[in-house]
């Protein structure tokens, strides 16, 4: 009874309570150990909820909510298809065990009823720090690997091709020199007024199936992009610089094709047809570009850069059109 007097004069003569009287003990080590059990197998349930739910998916999610089309449209639609799928997954399961941790922490350490003043505090807990910092860097370097190797063997264009075609991006159509038949198409813009028949005006590239085609790419006149939805690919085409890119057609078809580049008013309406083609029809569209006159290649004097007159051309005509208003003016004052 004295004790407890004395305890109680200490409070009056400090005019602090001391907060840990009469409160439920903190966890102790043990109860941590098996909170972090628990959190293993948190993490080991949602990894595996999420195998399950995304191995049910439609075919629309399983193949990334690519086109239908891009299924076997080429010899690299898989292996890109396969990349993206691989990202989303890891990154899923990443997120899945990030979340359902801090969920799991905010529950299982949340403030009980009646429990008063600061838990224990965890400080310079190095190995978690080095976990922290390891981990996402071999997640990052594993990403960066994989995105490599794929990159490296879509954009090889060490092996000769069966067919060369070079694409040149114009505001705001298409011109396709097909290089070993000295053979060309020039296109003319889309007039896309939703009346029916309205693609079949737009330039149309051939393809065989089943050959490797070498496309060279470049602009006459801004910055364009070619692509293919359906093929998973596209490139930039440059002004004065020719990109390359190899890939082989490996299903017979029709594709459409757009420019993915932002390269002025009528950007939208710059589309293109693909056929995807047997060897036959592909020789016989040459034949047919030849017996219309169409031969020869479409060559950079086309390009506006070209066709542009020089700094020094257009002061000359404009001096001489000075030249020519005054005469006129001189003339017209005299009669």
């Amino acid at each position: 009874m004295k004790i407890q007097q004395k305890h109680s004069g200490s409070q009056a003569m400090t005019g602090h309570r001391d907060e840990t009287v009469g409160r439920p003990p903190l966890r102790s080590h043990e109860g941590f150990s098996k909170a972090r059990r628990r959190a293993r197998a948190v993490a080991v349930g949602l990894a595996g909820a999420a195998l399950l739910t995304l191995s049910g998916c439609t075919d629309a999610v399983q193949r990334g909510w690519f086109p239908a089309d891009s299924v076997g449209a080429t010899n690299h639609t898989e292996r890109i298809s396969d990349l993206w799928r691989g990202s989303w997954i890891a990154a899923l399961i990443v997120g899945a065990i990030v979340w359902g941790l801090v969920i799991w922490c905010m529950i299982a350490y949340r403030r009980r009823k009646g429990e008063t003043g600061v838990p224990a505090q965890i400080r310079y807990h190095l190995p978690l720090e080095v976990m922290y910092t390891v981990i996402p860097v071999m997640m990052i370097g594993v990403l960066f690997g994989y995105t490599a190797r794929d990159q490296r063997e879509i954009l090889d264009t060490s092996q000769t091709p069966d067919v060369t075609i070079g694409v040149v991006g114009k505001q705001w159509s298409w011109d396709f020199n097909y290089k070993d038949a000295d053979v060309y198409e020039s296109g003319v813009m889309g007039q896309l007024d939703g009346q029916e028949g309205a693609e079949a005006a737009l330039p149309t590239l051939y393809l065989p199936v089943n050959q490797r085609v070498q496309f060279d790419l470049t602009a006459r006149d801004v910055i364009h992009s070619f692509w293919v939805p359906a093929f998973l690919m596209k490139m930039d085409m440059i002004p004065g610089i020719e990109n390359k890119f190899q890939v082989i057609p490996t299903a017979e078809g029709d594709f459409k094709g757009k420019c993915a580049e932002l390269c002025g008013e009528y950007h939208s309406e710059m589309l293109f047809n693909v056929k995807v083609v047997s060897q036959a029809e592909f020789d016989q569209h040459m034949a047919d570009l030849e017996a219309r006159g169409q031969t020869g290649q479409l060559g950079d004097d086309l390009s506006r850069s070209k066709m542009a007159p020089s700094d020094s051309e257009a002061e000359e005509a404009g001096n001489s059109d000075a030249l020519k208003t005054s005469a006129e003016s001189t003339t017209a004052e005299v009669k």
